[in-house]
């Protein structure tokens, strides 16, 4: 495909940083672009598997302690998230529980998929992580011990799963992943951070990843393509 058909179809806006990384060789910029897709799609699988590693982790947690049906029983009024700290997660809850409701499909699994990632990065927040009985951090069995230095409570994990929001939400929105951060170059070093918090939150969980991946995960790979064209 020529650049003049590429940039039609995705915005000269859009290909501007890509072009200035690439100083101006419109071949290379074409490469890039499709590299970052790949890049995501490599990115976002791991997500994924994170993110159902995590929510099935406090599910098992919640069901034994508050019943299989904690979820939904958790927004109805009198419900433990029926408090004013933790009436945003409330809102996200029942707004689905609802829809299910209208649709006649409710079921305890059904409403867990529904939930966002946010969700399960809020039961780290201070309100939400009271309100199911401060239980949640025996998700994370390998985790460090606190020091004198770090803290490794509910606000550490939470900022460290907020870091995994973020990323997320970052690929979800079509942002491109493969610069250095705020600088029209080409960098991997942000990415390959989150890569390995990703698999140390796996460790912690007490999940080999790398087997768990297997097959799946290439994004030190296709990192290092992208980090090739720098020198190109």
């Amino acid at each position: 495909m020529k650049y003049s058909e590429f940039q039609q179809i995705l915005s000269g806006e859009r290909l501007q940083r890509y072009l200035l990384a690439c100083d101006n060789n419109t071949r290379k910029t074409m490469t890039l672009y499709r590299l970052n897709l790949n890049l995501s799609q490599e990115v976002f699988t791991l997500l994924s598997c994170f993110e159902v590693a995590v929510r099935n982790a406090i599910d098992r947690i919640l069901t034994e302690r508050l019943g299989e049906n904690w979820l939904r029983d958790a927004v109805l009024d009198g419900g433990i998230f029926d408090v004013p700290g933790c009436r945003d997660s409330a809102k996200i809850i029942k707004k689905a529980y609802n829809r299910l409701m209208r649709d006649g499909s409710y079921s305890h699994p059904k409403l867990l998929a529904e939930m966002e990632f946010g969700v399960w990065k809020y039961m780290f927040a201070n309100p939400q992580y009271r309100a199911v009985g401060r239980t949640l951090l025996a998700i994370f069995p390998n985790k460090p011990r606190s020091s004198a230095e770090v803290q490794y409570n509910n606000t550490f994990i939470f900022n460290e799963l907020d870091g995994v929001n973020i990323l997320r939400n970052r690929i979800a929105h079509h942002e491109p992943i493969c610069f250095a951060r705020r600088q029209p170059e080409i960098g991997t070093s942000y990415i390959l951070n989150a890569y390995q918090t990703l698999h140390k939150l796996f460790m912690w969980m007490g999940i080999d990843s790398h087997s768990l991946l297997y097959g799946l995960d290439h994004v030190q790979q296709v990192c290092s393509k992208i980090n090739q064209l720098r020198g190109c």
